[in-house]
């Protein structure tokens, strides 16, 4: 009877665990307060990546409109200025709302790790670290600037590169890292590599570093365990960094091999690597399958989105409800547009009245 009543006991506690899967993140961190068992288990790490799962699977990513000049008088200790507003568009399953953080004139990186966004600098004015950030449970950790940073802090040199962040999926790790090229300092190696160490609280070099020049416009962008560039050379290439191994390798010519690459943005998209070309008022976007070919995913018809983007190229953020390509400007003061890929209709998302920054995001329990 004891031992029945054990495995009941299990069971039940099964069904809990189950259940608190698929709660959203704010539910989760009030119902820590339930009983040890359950602050135990939310906290666990087994449990969280297995939250982390089920909020995937169940439905596609939120997005997060960043103020990136928002400043507060009253922060407090426990990141005080962060806040979301109220108003909130709905999208299917997924909703679009704005964060403000206690930060000025910062930038952000390319969608979101595991729920975590990373927000840095590279002007003299602002304050003097970085910072990585779970919005859905307000924990975030700060880092030092890295020598690039502290070197263009001086002499802002444009254009600059992009911080890229992900994770190391084998030691479950995260790392920010920045990869540019060193002649723009006066150096003779073709590129330099900084990663960032949270366990040193200290950046370090990779060597080798990239065999070849990045894009000068390249932003990077993280997919399961990797980093990946745009190459600088005649020939544009997909490069990709390992974050487990901190080993470069191109990993494939792009379909716009002789097109100049300042017409081309990567991007992330539905889980896949993608490529977006513009080609007068034309804008087509190409995804990477597991076999390594190039796919045609759409193409945007550039003349519909002149009124909210003028003449800058749109930027993807995120596929919403399978069919739905969310778009933002070039520059961090345009707006949100919608693109249903099957009626091939444009409609008017959200229109920012500060500095705002889009991206693509999944809630989680993470931290660094």
């Amino acid at each position: 009877m004891r031992g029945s009543s054990l495995l009941f006991k299990q069971r039940r506690y099964n069904v809990v665990e189950l259940i608190l899967e698929s709660l959203p993140v704010k539910s989760l961190l009030r119902f820590k307060s339930v009983s040890k068992n359950w602050k135990s288990t939310i906290e666990s790490q087994r449990y969280q990546e297995r939250q982390w799962i089920c909020r995937r699977q169940s439905r596609g990513p939120d997005v997060l409109r960043m103020c990136l000049d928002y400043s507060s008088d009253d922060d407090d200790d426990d990141y005080g200025g962060l806040d979301t507003d109220a108003q909130r568009v709905v999208v299917g399953p997924s909703k679009v709302y704005t964060v403000r953080f206690p930060t000025s004139g910062s930038r952000v990186c390319f969608g979101s790790c595991d729920g975590l966004v990373c927000l840095y600098t590279l002007s003299m004015c602002t304050p003097s670290v970085s910072v990585v950030v779970n919005p859905a449970t307000r924990c975030h950790r700060s880092f030092p600037l890295s020598t690039y940073q502290q070197l263009t802090r001086k002499e802002y040199t444009y254009p600059s590169p992009e911080l890229g962040f992900g994770k190391d999926k084998v030691r479950g790790t995260y790392k920010p890292v920045w990869l540019y090229n060193s002649s723009e300092l006066g150096l003779d190696n073709v590129t330099t590599c900084e990663v960032f160490d949270f366990s040193t609280n200290a950046w370090r070099y990779v060597v080798p570093a990239s065999p070849y020049p990045i894009h000068p416009y390249s932003r990077p962008v993280y997919l399961d365990g990797s980093l990946y560039w745009l190459t600088g050379c005649k020939e544009t290439k997909v490069l990709s960094l390992d974050l487990h191994t901190e080993t470069f390798q191109v990993i494939c010519r792009t379909p716009y091999s002789h097109v100049h690459y300042n017409h081309i943005i990567m991007c992330i998209l539905d889980n896949r690597l993608c490529l977006s070309y513009r080609e007068h008022y034309t804008q087509e976007i190409w995804s990477l399958d597991s076999s390594g070919t190039w796919k045609e995913m759409c193409s945007i018809d550039l003349t519909k989105t002149r009124h909210w983007f003028g003449e800058w190229t749109p930027v993807p953020v995120a596929i919403l409800e399978k069919s739905k390509l969310l778009l933002r400007g070039s520059t961090y003061v345009q707006p949100l547009v919608i693109h249903d890929l099957h009626s091939k209709s444009y409609d008017l998302l959200f229109k920012p009245t500060k500095h705002v920054g889009a991206v693509y995001y999944f809630q989680s329990l993470f931290s660094v």
